[in-house]
């Protein structure tokens, strides 16, 4: 697992082998990753990461957030509950050198404390467990999307996008599915 594109092109994130299944690490193939961003600054959407402030849930390794650090993204909260999950962000962080851009919120996603208004937000929830839509309302009623937010949902299934957001864009990569909605309150 590696860096895409940015300022830290290239470089190789800490290694978990095919994910930790106990602690449901399902890291995003280098492939899909690749192709969202492109999705994402691909003219369509204008430029959503530059400048931005990204909540990346269910967090995992930290890779979708600090891809858009490298690419521009002002601040990033990884939230992860693991203690594995939460390790590999840290050292991916300290390895990119991102501590002063990057905040690590230990707690389980659809519980999250107030906070501050994020315009891209990532969610990447374990496969299959319906956590995905309690853990983006759970960010709605605490604070964290800001209006016109763009939500990143990465699934085995397609998503339907909520009341409240507008979906924008739905892509097939294997078994997983990437659903990008805006927020439209």
């Amino acid at each position: 697992m590696r860096i895409i594109a940015g300022t830290h092109r290239g470089t190789t994130l800490a290694d978990v082998g095919k994910g930790d299944a106990s602690a449901h690490l399902r890291p995003t193939s280098d492939r899909v990753r690749e192709s969202l961003f492109n999705v994402l600054q691909g003219g369509r959407l204008g430029d959503p990461i530059s400048g931005a402030r990204v909540l990346d849930l269910f967090a995992g390794t930290g890779a979708l957030g600090l891809e858009a650090l490298s690419r521009g993204a002002a601040h990033v909260t990884f939230v992860d509950s693991g203690r594995v999950a939460q390790k590999l962000i840290k050292d991916n962080i300290a390895k990119l050198g991102r501590q002063t851009d990057s905040t690590v919120v230990a707690t389980d996603a659809r519980k999250l404390p107030a906070g501050a208004l994020c315009d891209l937000i990532f969610l990447d929830p374990p496969y299959g467990q319906n956590l995905g839509l309690p853990a983006l309302q759970a960010a709605q009623a605490k604070g964290w999307i800001a209006p016109d937010a763009l939500i990143v949902w990465e699934e085995n299934q397609p998503q339907i996008a909520p009341a409240g957001f507008q979906k924008l864009d739905q892509r097939r990569y294997g078994d997983t599915w990437i659903t990008v909605m805006r927020h439209a309150p």
